[in-house]
């Protein structure tokens, strides 16, 4: 089955793609949410998420697990949103689930026979951040991209709301 993985900066329309990306599949949609709300903006913006998308798609909420979620889902597509939060859960987590949790991630990705949408923020396009959690998370987007893009068939950049081949192709009906 094939996997897509949708980058962008923020606001960039990536979830929207993705999104529209799963409509066109006519298919059974999951949605897995990694998003925590930790103050009232994010709480805002998960909830907007939320209104947009359709009310038939169940909705798993996994921070941490998303090997597991994935194996979970009952539908053909799921559409994560978003691995660059996921990441940053881990991160900041007890213990050390890192890289435990990405190893999970990838086999499954390797294994499910789903279609598998993913949603990630491209950050490493500007300076290098100067503390070392920054830093270190920076450098673990970057490998989890590149490992993610990879395997996946279709890899697109979404800038300004237009998506931007990098590997695979646009989904017939987007075009």
């Amino acid at each position: 089955m094939t996997k897509t993985l949708i980058l962008g900066g923020t606001k960039s329309g990536k979830s929207h793609l993705a999104e529209q990306w799963a409509n066109a599949t006519s298919q059974s949609v999951s949605y897995i949410a990694t998003a925590q709300a930790h103050d009232d903006e994010m709480a805002q913006r998960i909830k907007q998420h939320q209104q947009q998308r359709p009310d038939n798609w169940p909705t798993i909420e996994q921070p941490l697990y998303l090997g597991d979620a994935i194996n979970q889902a009952t539908t053909d597509v799921v559409l994560i949103d978003c691995l660059t939060l996921w990441l940053t859960n881990l991160l900041l987590a007890e213990g050390d689930l890192l890289t435990e949790q990405i190893s999970a991630l990838l086999d499954t990705l390797q294994t499910t026979d789903k279609h598998i949408i993913m949603v990630s923020n491209e950050t490493n396009m500007g300076v290098m951040p100067l503390g070392d959690l920054t830093r270190r998370y920076c450098d673990e987007a970057g490998v989890l991209h590149q490992r993610i893009a990879k395997m996946s068939d279709n890899v697109i950049l979404t800038v300004a709301g237009l998506p931007h081949i990098l590997k695979g192709q646009l989904h017939e009906q987007l075009r």
